[in-house]
C-alpha cells in the first residue's frame, strides 16, 4: 500500500500510527510495543540483528511473521547454542518452510553468533557494545515528518556501526540493515510526529552509555 502525504493512519481504536504498520493487527502491534523502544537484552539484540539480515529483499512483515518459527529454529537465538551449530544444523534448517531458507543468511547467522560472543568477551555485553552508536545530536533530523523520514536509509552511525561488525566478522550488516536494526531497537525513534507512540518512546529509559 501507498503510504498517506503525512505517513499516519488512524486505527480503529482512533490512534494515529505511522502507516507502515497498515493497520493490521500484528504489525500495529509490534510497532506499539517493541519498534523504536530501547532493547538492552543481548540476545534479543542478536535475534534483531539476525532477521534484519534475512529481511534482505523480503518485508518486515514477511519475517515477523515467521519470527515464532525463526526462534525455534534458532535455538531462541541464544548465541551460545546457535555458535554450536554445525552441518547438520544447516541441512535441518535448509529443509524449514518455516523460515527463510536461505544458505548464506544461515551461515552468516552461525557466523555471527559466535562474533557476538567474542564481543560480550570484550565488553561485557552485547548491547554495551551496540549502545556505543547511539548518534549525536546534530546527526538527527530537526524534524521527524515522514518525508524526512523515508530519506533515512542508512546514516553515518548506521554506516560506523556496520563497518565496525564487518570488521569484527559479521555477515549480512550493511549501513541500511544497521539502521532499520537501530530504529528497531531503540536506538533512534523514528517514530512520525503525529504517531501516538513517538511520545511514548521519548519517555523510555535508555541505557546510561547512549
Amino acid at each position: 500500500m501507498s503510504a498517506p502525504a503525512d505517513g499516519l493512519l488512524r486505527g480503529d481504536d482512533g490512534q494515529l500510527r505511522c502507516a507502515w504498520q497498515q493497520n493490521l493487527p500484528d504489525y500495529a502491534h509490534y510497532h506499539d510495543h517493541e519498534w523504536g523502544r530501547p532493547v538492552t537484552d543481548d540476545v534479543r539484540l542478536f535475534e534483531k540483528l539476525c532477521l534484519e539480515g534475512f529481511q534482505a529483499g523480503l518485508s518486515w512483515l514477511t519475517i515477523l511473521r515467521k519470527r515464532e518459527h525463526f526462534r525455534a529454529a534458532f535455538a531462541g537465538f541464544d548465541p551460545i547454542r546457535v555458535a554450536a551449530f554445525g552441518a547438520d544444523d544447516i541441512a535441518r534448517l535448509l529443509a524449514d518452510a518455516g523460515i527463510v531458507r536461505h544458505r548464506g543468511k544461515i551461515e552468516a547467522t552461525i557466523n555471527n553468533a559466535a562474533r557476538v560472543l567474542e564481543v560480550q568477551a570484550e565488553c561485557g555485553r552485547f548491547a554495551d557494545y551496540i549502545w556505543g552508536f547511539v548518534p549525536p545530536p546534530d546527526e538527527r533530523p530537526q524534524q521527524f515528518d515522514w518525508g524526512t523520514l523515508r530519506q533515512l536509509g542508512q546514516t553515518p552511525t548506521s554506516r560506523s556501526l556496520s563497518k565496525d561488525l564487518l570488521r569484527r566478522g559479521f555477515k549480512f550488516v550493511g549501513p541500511t540493515t544497521c539502521y532499520a536494526f537501530m530504529q528497531a531497537m531503540g536506538l533512534v525513534n523514528d517514530h512520525v510526529e503525529g504517531c501516538a507512540q513517538r511520545a511514548v518512546a521519548e519517555t523510555l529509559p535508555r541505557p546510561v552509555n547512549a
